[in-house]
């Protein structure tokens, strides 16, 4: 039976933080459901067929890689996915607060999947999904914080926005 792990985010958009917890999650299971969650307090800037575009095109079509949606408790997600754990990156402390509260939460509600936490490259420690869209939206270069078709759409979308009117 597969090892499968569910990584769950709002990948709004991927970031190379992201795509750098994916790759490494791929060594430690034999399958990876990339779950794009619906959370519509983040007022996403793509919409969800659009992430699950980008994010395909981005990871390829790895067979042992799903890109799926979910809305709902993540912990019974996983459960119907067959999945064993739940994978999420960290970056700082203030990361590790808000995780271990979540993780402690699904332990208690679903005891059989584990939560196993990757710290992000040092070289992504301060990319965030918010971040590389402020950065966009102000016409800086983000190149080096998403992967080049991501920029491009990125790109696009935020010149999209300063094109319209007031």
């Amino acid at each position: 039976m597969p090892r499968t792990a569910i990584y769950p985010g709002s990948f709004d958009p991927l970031t190379n933080g992201h795509l750098d917890i994916i790759h490494r999650s791929m060594g430690l299971f034999d399958r990876l459901v990339i779950a794009v969650a619906s959370n519509v307090r983040k007022h996403p800037l793509f919409d969800m067929s659009e992430r699950i575009a980008l994010i395909r095109e981005v990871v390829g079509h790895d067979a042992r890689i799903e890109i799926d949606t979910f809305d709902g408790l993540l912990v019974e997600y996983a459960q119907r996915k067959g999945a064993i754990a739940v994978v999420r990156g960290l970056r700082a402390v203030a990361d590790f607060e808000y995780e271990f509260e979540m993780a402690t939460m699904n332990r208690r509600l679903a005891p059989t999947v584990e939560t196993v936490f990757l710290m992000t490259h040092e070289s992504y420690f301060y990319v965030s999904s918010h971040l590389v869209k402020e950065v966009a939206m102000l016409g800086g270069a983000i190149d080096a914080f998403v992967p080049p078709a991501v920029a491009r759409r990125l790109n696009a979308r935020m010149g999209e926005l300063r094109a319209k009117p007031a």
